[in-house]
């Protein structure tokens, strides 16, 4: 019974150098970082108005889904959480950045 040896087989590390990407200048970076900033903003707020007005559906006694009003409520409120932590790790940040000593 004779071995015939794998053909076709690609390896999986490739020895190519890959194209990188050009750095964005400093101006672009800073662009994007506050255009990312302003989306996740919207989007809090965004699910804060849902929640809100799915309350007020419920509240008036329309035809809605409990459990639809309090996912709403928990996704603003997860929202909110986490928006309120990364600006404190901001701050924390700025403060640390502050204290170096140069």
């Amino acid at each position: 019974m004779a071995i015939q040896s794998i053909q076709g087989v690609t390896p999986f590390l490739k020895t190519e150098r890959a194209e990188t990407k050009p750095e964005a200048t400093p101006y672009e970076a800073q662009h994007n970082f506050a255009h990312f900033l302003k989306e996740s903003l919207n989007q809090v707020s965004q699910a804060e108005a849902q929640s809100n007005n799915l309350t007020n559906k419920l509240i008036r006694g329309e035809d809605v889904d409990l459990h639809q009003v309090l996912i709403a409520g928990q996704k603003a409120s997860i929202a909110m959480q986490l928006t309120m932590e990364v600006r404190n790790k901001a701050v924390e940040a700025y403060q640390e950045v502050m204290r170096m000593q140069m």
